[in-house]
């Protein structure tokens, strides 16, 4: 009876806030609502092509799947030139300790400096192993972070290391990567890697696509394109 009671007065408190101020639930859901797309743009972000086949790539930094699909994805992406866009989403598992840290630092470093995004990507795929859930366990959290930090300095400039470093204390660093989280829960991600191409998911979610997996996918979408310019 309790529990009815509870759910009658919270039913009750919505109608009347809605009554009073029908536009409060459209404010609330506004401002959850970030204010550009999620993501990095690979390449100069000025050219990005919104007619080419679009990748949508969901990425944890220290998942050893995401670091294995990223060469062939990487080869394709410089086969089709401007035929293809990528967008990479940052998505921490939860039970990879350091992801969340590592996935902040590539959006403080994109704030920093957009062309040295993906080299950092590339510098925590390389040495994954510095991060993974074994390698700190002993460590605190400002040892963690610490450790990043200087990790992060070496891939992009010692210049940046007191940026990277106050980037960590910055509240819009960290919830621009739990925005990078929702927004990959929101399209059904649930591991890494994950692809989306024109909005479409990949099967296989977890997995990395090779070199012919990915020309299987594009080659014809390429095609498509072709016939439909030339009609």
């Amino acid at each position: 009876m309790r529990v009815q009671f509870t759910i009658l007065s919270f039913l009750l408190l919505n109608l009347i806030i809605t009554i009073i101020h029908p536009q409060s639930k459209w404010i609330v859901q506004a401002q959850l609502i970030p204010a550009k797309f999620d993501g990095f743009v690979y390449g100069n972000p000025k050219k990005f092509n919104p007619e080419s086949i679009l990748i949508e790539a969901f990425f944890d930094p220290v998942c050893p799947d995401s670091r294995d699909a990223w060469p062939p994805l990487k080869q394709v992406l410089h086969l089709y030139g401007s035929k293809v866009s990528l967008v990479v989403h940052p998505f921490p598992l939860p039970y990879h300790d350091n992801a969340f840290a590592t996935s902040r630092a590539l959006h403080i470093v994109n704030e920093l400096n957009s062309s040295a995004t993906y080299p950092l990507w590339e510098s925590f795929f390389k040495d994954q192993n510095k991060f993974y859930n074994s390698e700190t366990s002993s460590m605190t959290r400002n040892e963690i972070l610490d450790h990043i930090v200087d990790f992060v300095t070496k891939s992009v400039g010692h210049a940046y290391q007191s940026d990277v470093k106050s980037g960590f204390s910055d509240r819009k660093t960290d919830l621009k990567t739990r925005v990078s989280f929702k927004y990959g829960c929101s399209r059904g991600v649930y591991g890494t890697p994950a692809f989306f191409v024109n909005g479409f998911p990949l099967p296989d979610v977890g997995s990395p696509v090779d070199y012919n997996g990915w020309r299987k996918v594009i080659d014809p979408l390429v095609s498509s394109k072709r016939e439909y310019e030339y009609m």
